[in-house]
């Protein structure tokens, strides 16, 4: 058999056909399991060379909240002189890597009318079941991630649809809000009216007069905020599409661009990893509060930190929450910390940014996309057909799944030249930021998800 072993440090190595994982050496009952240099678990019994290396004879350290001390241990990257992209360039300075026209609801109940809007004018309805009914900080994360949808500089224009009697009602979307562009973001009130469709697609009409001379122009790479997201792991995410996702990440961050990490359980068991590339204290303070807090989440709801990896990800050879964290974070490669940022944050500090929210695929991609990235690097070694409100790069963690869901998947990251896969990955970042359309695009996959954490009326 053929095996890749991924740090000197380890005591396992990845079996290249089934992605799972075989002992190096012998070990005994109690020891650490180690994989990228870090313990992953440890053995529940004794483990002969060779032999498997699964759920069957190891389990999760994971445990408590933790203390931490701010030891830092990161080198401030080269900057590299920005590529050129052609996009749209906004009033605000923003740029936009497509110029779509979105129709945001700002209440479930008017979903339906968004799609039947959709179908006439060809405009991007996201539908959500929230708006209405909910109170305190679970109403204002609701808020806030409309508003990032809404100002997003990927939409030339949007239609932020309402129904009138709902909690946040237009007049409440638009204090959250702020200043925009009354010529581009249009609002209707369904109840205000007598015939909603024909108001609808009159107001998306006039957007798409006003948008319609928009061109793209040359502009440097260093205006890009790239997410960075992972569903359906195998055992080779960690080693092949998640570290080519890295060096994209430190890339585009030695650029001046900004990349954005998020899933934040996720990152229970690396997240020393992630503290010791803290820029600061004060932005250190936040990555702890960012992990123990979300530990706390579990607990307020009697779950335990380490519930994960998925069916799914333990068939494909992860078997711990701690292996899966540290095959996650190699999504941001090397780059240091320099900001984390809450729900409904915008993503304004160049270099590597820690977002808060789950692991969920469609809660984190809208998350990302909120957030303000033009495109999301999504790995999977599953497959998935899911796109969020910006292109959604797919990235194959192996050769099997590229092929079986090529109308999935948009590259294939598996191979031993990682230098190579990331030049090859960065050649399809620059011509989807200049307008190539994604698998997710072509396939009108396009949804958005809404974290929920409150009560609901």
């Amino acid at each position: 058999m053929d095996y890749i072993t991924i740090n000197e440090k380890d005591n396992v190595a990845v079996d290249i056909a089934t992605g799972h994982k075989v002992s190096l050496c012998r070990i005994e009952k109690g020891d650490d399991i180690i994989k990228y240099g870090y313990p992953i678990g440890v053995a529940t019994e004794n483990i002969e060379k060779g032999e498997s290396v699964h759920s069957h004879n190891m389990k999760t350290k994971l445990g408590d909240i933790l203390s931490y001390e701010y030891s830092p241990r990161f080198t401030l990257p080269e900057k590299e002189e920005p590529f050129m992209i052609n996009a749209f360039v906004r009033k605000n300075g923003d740029i936009g890597i497509r110029n779509d026209i979105f129709i945001i609801p700002t209440v479930g109940c008017v979903n339906n009318i968004a799609k039947q809007l959709s179908e006439k004018t060809d405009a991007v309805a996201f539908s959500h079941p929230y708006g209405c009914s909910q109170l305190g900080g679970d109403m204002k994360i609701t808020q806030l991630i409309l508003r990032g949808l809404i100002m997003h500089p990927n939409a030339g224009g949007v239609l932020v649809l309402g129904l009138g009697c709902e909690n946040n009602n237009i007049n409440e979307m638009k204090k959250i809000l702020g200043t925009f562009d009354e010529k581009r973001i249009k609002f209707l009130s369904v109840q205000d009216v007598e015939d909603e469709i024909q108001q609808g697609v009159k107001l998306i009409n006039e957007i798409k007069e006003e948008i319609k001379e928009d061109k793209r122009e040359s502009v440097p790479a260093s205006k890009l905020k790239i997410g960075l997201k992972c569903g359906g792991s195998d055992g080779f995410s960690g080693i092949t599409a998640n570290p080519v996702c890295g060096k994209i990440a430190d890339k585009i961050t030695s650029m001046g661009g900004i990349a954005v990490l998020t899933e934040v359980p996720e990152m229970f068991g690396a997240e020393t990893v992630l503290f010791e590339r803290c820029v600061n204290e004060d932005i250190f303070r936040k990555a702890v509060k960012l992990i123990n807090d979300f530990k706390q989440y579990f607990k307020n709801h009697g779950q335990p930190v380490s519930e994960n990896p998925s069916p799914g990800n333990k068939e494909g050879g992860i078997t711990t929450l701690e292996e899966k964290s540290l095959g996650c974070i190699q999504k941001g490669g090397k780059a240091p910390v320099t900001d984390v940022l809450d729900y409904g944050d915008i993503a304004e500090t160049p270099g590597l940014n820690l977002l808060n929210g789950p692991g969920n695929d469609i809660v984190s991609t809208t998350n990302l996309s909120a957030c303000g990235c033009h495109l999301i690097l999504f790995t999977t070694g599953r497959g998935t057909p899911l796109g969020s409100a910006v292109p959604t790069i797919k990235i194959a963690s192996n050769d099997a799944v590229a092929k079986k869901k090529s109308h999935w998947i948009d590259f294939s990251a598996f191979g031993d030249d990682k230098s190579k896969k990331a030049e090859d990955l960065l050649e399809l970042i620059k011509r989807v930021a200049d307008g190539e359309q994604t698998k997710n695009e072509v396939c009108k996959n396009r949804e958005i998800a809404i974290f929920k954490d409150g009560v609901t009326l």
